[in-house]
């Protein structure tokens, strides 16, 4: 091993888990259930990555009819909890750990890929671009704003969500509060213009994500959940004023719920919104911090052993690596992504990545 990332291979204990390892297998959307149904080359694909000290799941819709993508899967139906069980018993008996991360859309969902169900938001706005649909690339939608009982619905499923993912054999789930979809459409500014409890200040724009994590961790327990937040993603048209204010009352509000983990993404991918937020993380948030985006085995090893997180999440290097600690341990040259491949429907380019022993 390299003691160069040495810090990578150390165990951690994220939540009632003790991870192998820090490395962490982003969420990733592949698009592969077909039907929003789990399947069998869903189980191989997770389960050649299992040498991750966690895996944690692609978005996975706790509400019928709020798909983004096509074939994303969910998990609000028993044809779905059986076909998940597939997923989480073959990253076991690989001796891996997973968590499912459980989301809604929001107005990212389309109408033409929910068969004509109207877009929900926090405020009726849509988002300022297209997206790919059964009759090719069209514009967002403008969303219906959630009234206060459609939003304790919603709460609902995110709390039914979490226990069938606990009966599908999940290690825990992730809440998915960022980049653009409903939650972080509550939380950012740019997409919340309400004017009652769920608007206006950051403790209100926090009431829908507070609201939820009480649910779901009353539902399976704190220490099985996790939370994914984007403070800087412009992604989906968002945007906050003051994203640095934003993460710090964040930090501080959430460790009341005694997380497993929270989950930041440091940087936006477009690159318009730019904001040193880790370490305001790191100061303010009192458990294990996970962070992600564009790191380095190098970068993310000084991380940890300066301190600054407790693990990093890889994306696109453990799409096409399912080995990647075995690789950086060994120094091994990295398989390239196929970005062609990403959102296709079969093996190529899902499961058919080499290993590096072959």
């Amino acid at each position: 091993m390299s003691t160069d990332t040495a810090a990578l291979f150390q165990p951690v204990q994220l939540g009632h888990l003790t991870l192998a390892n820090r490395f962490i297998m982003a969420p990733l959307t592949r698009c592969r259930a077909i039907d929003h149904l789990p399947n069998d080359l869903m189980a191989e694909y997770y389960s050649q990555r299992a040498s991750a000290g966690l895996i944690i799941s692609e978005c996975t819709m706790v509400t019928p009819q709020t798909s983004a993508f096509g074939n994303d899967p969910g998990i609000y139906s028993q044809e779905q909890i059986d076909g998940w069980k597939k997923t989480a018993e073959a990253v076991h008996q690989a001796g891996g750990k997973i968590f499912l991360q459980i989301w809604h859309a929001g107005r990212a969902a389309h109408p033409l890929l929910n068969n004509g169900k109207e877009a929900v938001s926090a405020s009726a706005l849509a988002i300022d671009d297209e997206t790919h649909t059964p009759e090719g690339k069209k514009p967002y939608t403008v969303a219906h704003e959630l009234t206060k009982a459609e939003i304790a619905d919603i709460v609902n499923d995110f709390r039914q969500g979490a226990a069938n993912a606990v009966e599908a054999g999940f290690d825990g789930v992730e809440v998915h509060g960022a980049n653009g979809y409903l939650i972080d459409q509550f939380l950012r500014d740019s997409a919340n213009q309400r004017t009652d409890e769920y608007g206006g200040s950051l403790e209100n724009r926090a009431r829908f994500l507070t609201e939820i994590l009480q649910a779901v961790t009353d539902e399976i327990g704190s220490d099985k959940v996790g939370l994914r937040l984007s403070p800087l993603n412009s992604f989906n048209s968002m945007k906050d004023s003051d994203p640095v204010t934003w993460m710090a009352f964040l930090a501080k509000h959430l460790n009341a719920f005694n997380l497993a983990y929270l989950h930041v993404m440091r940087a936006d991918f477009f690159g318009q919104q730019q904001a040193d937020i880790l370490p305001v993380a790191r100061e303010h948030f009192k458990g294990h911090l996970m962070v992600n985006m564009g790191y380095t085995a190098q970068e993310a090893a000084d991380v940890i052993e300066q301190g600054l997180a407790d693990s990093v999440a890889f994306g696109t290097s453990f799409l096409a690596n399912p080995d990647l600690p075995a690789r950086i341990q060994a120094g091994a040259e990295l398989n390239t992504p196929d970005q062609d491949t990403f959102y296709t429907s079969d093996e190529k380019g899902y499961t058919d990545y080499p290993f590096m022993n072959g």
